[in-house]
């Protein structure tokens, strides 16, 4: 299953996004911290936040959220179902397939506003 085919590369992919994920969270948490600091402090942090740079981050967190969560159900399917492990190699294809399905829009929308100078405003 592993030795670098799609189980190993499933693995390293989740662990990646859910590191992704966490460190979202910590920016985040901050963030809605600095209200404490008054408007000011939260206002200049929110304008930092859409620049094109942390755009182009939204788009890499949506993407991380996506395939960890579409993976994550992988997982359930190959933990939890007597076919799961044996199917694994067509479930990560499917995850990908979902993955592609659901992010295009967001890829498209935000992609788009990026190349276009909106920057999220």
């Amino acid at each position: 299953m592993y030795r670098g085919r799609e189980g190993q590369w499933a693995f390293y992919l989740h662990r990646i996004s859910g590191i992704g994920i966490l460190v979202f969270l910590i920016l985040h948490v901050l963030n809605i911290a600095s209200a404490m600091w008054g408007p000011e402090v939260s206002n200049a942090f929110m304008k930092f936040y859409h620049q094109p740079v942390f755009q182009l981050g939204l788009l890499v967190l949506i993407a991380g959220v996506l395939y960890h969560g579409f993976n994550g159900l992988r997982i359930i399917l190959m933990d939890f179902t007597a076919w799961g492990v044996r199917y694994q190699r067509q479930l990560w294809y499917a995850v990908w397939v979902l993955f592609v399905v659901f992010y295009l829009p967001f890829l498209l929308k935000i992609g788009g506003g990026i190349l276009g100078g909106s920057h999220g405003d």
